[in-house]
């Protein structure tokens, strides 16, 4: 009695775990949308894909104003950055 009621079980809950896995997603389905993030973002950071097949890429700057933006940003490595104020902590006692 105790063996069938055990081999009864053990079939039903071997029925039931067939059953939810025929109701469970599936990794094709995952597997389709693999990359896609990441393939928005490449997508997102790429301006003109022929960028490197250009001729002229220095439009929209003239001579003067990059040689000035080049010298400032080369001396902005030679001066050392002042430091920031210190930071004074009050406990809030007056005198």
């Amino acid at each position: 009695m105790k063996t069938i009621r055990l081999m009864s079980l053990t079939l039903g809950l071997a029925l039931i775990g067939a059953g939810l896995q025929g109701c469970a997603q599936t990794t094709p389905q995952w597997d389709q949308q693999f990359g896609m993030a990441t393939r928005a973002n490449l997508a997102a950071q790429v301006i003109d894909p022929a960028a490197a097949a250009n001729r002229n890429p220095a439009t929209g700057i003239d001579g003067r104003a990059a040689k000035n933006a080049h010298d400032r940003y080369q001396s902005s490595f030679v001066q050392p950055e002042s430091a920031p104020p210190a930071l004074i902590i009050s406990s809030g006692s007056a005198r």
